[in-house]
């Protein structure tokens, strides 16, 4: 049974993936230090999979307590979801950004090193493509100045191993992700974050709830179809079977380099009131929400292309957009 090394693997993507990977026959071992997730999830992935990973209790950032760790697991495997991940967050704290994202990065990489670990998966974003001159985007769209820190960030980390990859005995793959949402079927696991909410879907499920007083809507003067930013919203559960195959794939040794990148998308853009249109259909709600001024960090549209990772890593994705939708409100009403 292979042993995979899942960082931030109590959070949003982090634990749909563990209980795909626990599905798969991998034996998980997760680290994360609660920053934005809950102990409770541990349970919750034990009660879906019938098997109860490992976890610590540890900060990436934390030298002497990842070498302590390192010290007593060794792995098969490595993905890497551990980062702070709001780009309007990263607007307001830069600081606080470069140094948990890309130091936490840089201690990982050097235990990877000392330890002569292979098969490292990479959590990045399409924020790396900032504004893309051509839709939908591919692989081999021009990386622009990224639009947030967040987004400079994975820029960075995706050059760091990259690097690392060329002077060390390491194969990685970075999957860039575009905007996951939804929940597990189960309703067991789903996006709570700690406070009030940086993404769309979670302010709009807690709005509907009753949470939020009301939902606001960064921007109608976008040139889209209707004048608010398009996005392309993908399925956790699509999201963390790609990270399967990712995965599967340099343990099979079937990598075409020593570093890959992916598109992790849908492949459809949305835009923010199609978004909020959908949910009120499929889930009979009434949103309250409100046109306000565009956000720092937002890029007008961005939707991936995603024939690389279809023919490369064998996979698409299965889930509608009403699905997710619908998946996250049940998630949601099991909070109240």
């Amino acid at each position: 049974m292979k042993n995979i090394l899942v960082t931030g693997g109590l959070g949003f993507i982090g634990s749909h993936t563990v209980v795909e990977l626990q599905k798969t026959g991998f034996r998980v071992v997760i680290i994360d230090n609660l920053s934005n997730s809950k102990i409770e999830v541990l349970e919750q992935i034990k009660s879906i999979t019938n098997a109860k990973p490992g976890f610590y209790n540890i900060d990436i950032c934390n030298k002497e307590a990842l070498k302590s760790f390192f010290d007593t697991e060794k792995f098969d495997g490595i993905i890497h979801f551990a980062a702070l991940k709001s780009v309007s967050e990263s607007v307001q704290k830069p600081k606080e950004y470069f140094e948990n994202n890309v130091n936490g990065l840089a201690n990982l990489l050097a235990e990877i090193k000392n330890r002569n670990l292979n098969n490292l998966i990479f959590s990045s974003s399409c924020t790396v493509y900032g504004q893309a001159d051509e839709l939908p985007i591919t692989e081999n769209a021009a990386l622009k100045p990224a639009e947030s820190p967040y987004g400079e960030t994975k820029q960075i980390g995706e050059k760091i191993i990259n690097e690392s990859c060329a002077s060390n005995n390491l194969d990685a793959i970075a999957l860039r992700y575009f905007n996951p949402i939804g929940a597990h079927e189960s309703a067991k696991i789903g996006e709570l974050p700690l406070g009030v909410p940086q993404n769309l879907i979670p302010y709009v499920t807690q709005t509907a709830a009753g949470i939020r007083e009301q939902l606001s809507v960064f921007g109608e003067d976008y040139p889209t179809k209707d004048g608010t930013a398009i996005r392309d919203y993908i399925h956790v559960v699509d999201l963390a079977k790609a990270h399967i195959s990712a995965l599967e794939r340099l343990i099979n040794k079937k990598n075409k380099s020593n570093f890959e990148v992916f598109n992790i998308g849908t492949g459809k853009g949305t835009s923010v009131l199609e978004i909020i249109q959908t949910f009120e259909k499929v889930t009979n709600q009434k949103l309250n929400y409100k046109i306000v001024k565009r956000r720092s960090g937002d890029v007008t549209s961005a939707y991936a292309d995603t024939t690389l990772a279809f023919n490369e890593l064998n996979w698409k994705t299965e889930k509608t957009l009403e699905e997710a939708l619908k998946s996250a409100w049940n998630w949601q009403q099991k909070q109240l």
